[in-house]
């Protein structure tokens, strides 16, 4: 499967690479008719592990991308392969974290490191466009009314927005389904959802939601 810059081998997903010879993560890289390829493992990438689930790639070669708890960077580096007309604006909180960010941002410079907290978007709102794509990958206990927070302010009215809901975060006593619906049905009082992932077995306790503005 080849779908904007992304290519499936039988288990395993790579993306084309924007800078060949270079594996930031110490990824495998393989070369098929002349190109190079990451290897993008679905156990260190609730993204890429939505992927292998089945879940549409709404990222585009020119996609702008808000990206919320970008962490060290190693699925921002994969969106970055596939977006490589775009933007990515990578936000974490941990300066630490932000500036592994800054040294992968040197040669991927689609990708743009914002040190902020996810909870408080006014801080960050005049330096976002209107994006195309919002991912999220927080694990707070209120992660749903940040994600509908930053939806409200960033994402364009046709824009897709991924939600990766840990329910360990949430609540540790609740089954993890329990907590998805609960999750889900939040969302659902201002998105619509278009797609819906448990991710097992590549993530534990981990779902994936895709949605649209209403």
């Amino acid at each position: 499967m080849t779908l904007n810059r992304i290519y499936r081998e039988k288990n395993r997903l790579y993306t084309e690479s924007a800078h060949h010879g270079e594996a930031p993560f110490r990824e495998q890289t393989i070369n098929r008719n002349g190109k190079e390829y990451r290897n993008w493992e679905p156990r260190r990438s609730k993204l890429a592990a939505s992927i292998m689930k089945g879940m549409e790639c709404a990222l585009g070669e020119s996609s702008k991308i808000l990206y919320l708890g970008a962490s060290h960077g190693y699925t921002v580096s994969f969106a970055a392969d596939i977006a490589q007309k775009g933007a990515i604006y990578a936000i974490d909180f941990s300066p630490r974290v932000v500036r592994e960010l800054v040294l992968l941002s040197e040669r991927r410079t689609n990708i743009a490191p914002i040190l902020a907290d996810a909870r408080k978007p006014e801080t960050y709102y005049h330096y976002i466009e209107p994006c195309d794509i919002l991912y999220q990958d927080v694990a707070q206990k209120d992660q749903a009314a940040i994600f509908m927070k930053n939806a409200n302010l960033f994402l364009k009215k046709e824009g897709k927005a991924y939600l990766a809901i840990k329910a360990r975060s949430i609540d540790t006593t609740k089954e993890p389904k329990k907590i998805f619906k609960q999750a889900r049905d939040e969302i659902e009082t201002t998105m619509k959802v278009l797609d819906y992932k448990v991710l097992e077995p590549y993530q534990k306790d981990h779902c994936m939601l895709l949605c649209t503005k209403k």
